[in-house]
């Protein structure tokens, strides 16, 4: 979207959601401006108003949520067959609720990758799950999700300037310094959630690739071409039968073999490797399994290697008949 736009936002102290709010934006309209201020006729004639102005109404560009009787929130949720209600929301999420879709859409482009509308949604929804909504829960007090200094909410808040640094400082100088600083939280929370919706758009993208893939040795192993590609969500809900996936590694030095979750997330598997093989390398490892280019097996019995494809192949065949 080339049209310029006037961003606005408070002045002084910052906040990860205001952060968040406002770097989204810039990336939905590339042609802005920034307006750190507290003066409501400043505030007024922007285009968009984030964590001030004392409104919401995406439609005119209001992401306030502090006024009084503000009630937003997220749908409630079914939680083990119990309704709850959804998390409120703060100004990052009223931004992303309205502009999340076209934030990924943009960034998409922008990386060389076509999403249908279905993508996008899903891609803009499973952020706010992951992300977004945690930023909400931080800055409305409903809950502390990272004690101490390691949350996103809490990093951010590291940023801003301290009294040592603003000492002596005139106060269009300290402006310049906050307004500095809060364009640099920008750039890293940016950074962060340009990642997480690339990872996830290539979690969209490999599904089909993933269904498709070739099943060997009775279709109890998957056939992956391509290393690295996410596939465990696809083969835990839709493939019951294949227990292990073979595959090669990211550096092309040797293929892998890896078993499969009982579930998403899950360190218990449907099928470990044989107990005689955890921990051994190389020359050990052949001995045990008759698989000359054997490479290793982790001592935890989820994961094995072997230099070639066909090695990797018998490895697998030998778990089956173990």
């Amino acid at each position: 979207m080339t049209e310029h736009k006037t961003i606005a936002t408070h002045s002084g102290s910052f906040h990860a959601d205001d952060v968040f709010g406002v770097g989204v934006l810039m990336g939905v309209f590339p042609s802005h401006r920034l307006l750190r201020t507290r003066n409501n006729a400043l505030i007024e004639p922007a285009d968009f108003a984030v964590d001030v102005g004392g409104l919401w109404d995406a439609d005119s560009g209001r992401f306030d949520h502090h006024q009084r009787g503000f009630t937003g929130a997220r749908p409630p949720q079914l939680v083990d067959g119990v309704e709850k209600p959804g998390v409120g929301y703060a100004s990052a999420g009223l931004v992303w609720s309205a502009y999340g879709v076209a934030y990924v859409q943009a960034l998409a482009s922008i990386s060389g990758y076509e999403l249908d509308a279905n993508a996008l949604e899903a891609t803009a929804h499973s952020l706010d799950h992951s992300l977004v909504q945690y930023l909400d829960i931080v800055d409305t007090g409903q809950g502390d999700v990272a004690p101490g200094i390691f949350g996103l909410s809490a990093l951010v808040a590291q940023l801003n300037t301290n009294w040592m640094e603003e000492q002596g400082l005139e106060s269009d100088e300290k402006a310049r310094l906050q307004e500095g600083r809060f364009r640099e939280a920008i750039a890293i929370v940016r950074k962060f959630l340009d990642r997480a919706i690339i990872k996830k758009i290539s979690q969209i993208r490999s599904q089909d690739i993933v269904r498709r893939a070739p099943r060997l040795l009775g279709g109890r192993v998957l056939h992956l071409e391509q290393g690295g590609m996410p596939w465990t969500r696809v083969v835990v809900d839709e493939m019951p039968e294949v227990l292990f996936v073979v595959y090669p590694d990211s550096d092309g030095n040797q293929y892998q073999v890896k078993t499969v979750p009982v579930e998403a997330g899950s360190f218990a598997s449907r099928r470990d490797l044989p107990k005689s093989w955890s921990g051994l390398r190389d020359q050990e490892l052949a001995a045990v399994t008759g698989v000359a280019d054997s490479v290793f097996c982790h001592s935890n019995l989820f994961i094995a290697g072997a230099h070639s494809f066909d090695g990797a192949v018998l490895l697998a065949e030998l778990a089956l008949l173990s």
